[in-house]
């Protein structure tokens, strides 16, 4: 499955633990990435300097469904269900 252009739900609900280029504590659950750009775009998408947990993530039919808002939904979900 290809990434939906200017879904962005994996770079919204998650929390990432390393660092972040703007984000050197990493990135809190539920708040956008300062990586998009106006387009809801990673700026870091094809760089180095893109954290392994984004490089990992693969687009799928069960998280990303067929909108937006389910991604995000499910993504939210999962990061509620894996707190401690």
């Amino acid at each position: 499955m290809q990434c939906r252009i200017g879904c962005a739900a994996c770079c919204i609900a998650p929390s990432i633990s390393t660092a972040i280029p703007g984000m050197p504590q990493g990135k809190p659950a539920g708040v956008p990435c300062v990586q998009l750009d106006e387009n809801n775009a990673c700026q870091l998408f094809a760089q180095a300097a893109r954290p392994a947990v984004c490089l990992l993530f693969q687009a799928n039919e069960e998280c990303c469904g067929s909108s937006n808002d389910f991604a995000l939904q499910y993504l939210n979900r999962l990061e509620i269900d894996s707190s401690p």
